[in-house]
């Protein structure tokens, strides 16, 4: 059986104004995955998530590009210990 991950996701470029959060809880639904996403000061967005590997293998990919109206050029990724999250939150 596939095992629970947990990871933190930092997204730069132009991700703040452009529905990135919104679309972000939207994938994280859709996968089945769980935990928060919030904008920072210095303009990137924080992601916390936690779920089936393969769910954040894909969600990982979507960071990569984001919404139609971002421009990601860069993301760093750190494996964390599971928090566990129930719910995948914008804030």
């Amino acid at each position: 059986m596939e095992e629970k991950k947990a990871i933190i996701i930092k997204v730069f470029g132009r991700v703040q104004g452009v529905g990135f959060r919104y679309y972000a809880q939207k994938q994280a639904q859709e996968l089945g995955i769980a935990g928060y996403v919030r904008n920072l000061r210095d303009g990137s967005v924080y992601v916390e998530v936690e779920g089936l590997e393969a769910a954040l293998e894909q969600f990982i990919l979507w960071c990569e590009e984001g919404p139609a109206w971002a421009r990601v050029t860069k993301i760093e990724k750190q494996w964390i210990p599971l928090q566990d999250y129930r719910v995948f939150e914008i804030k």
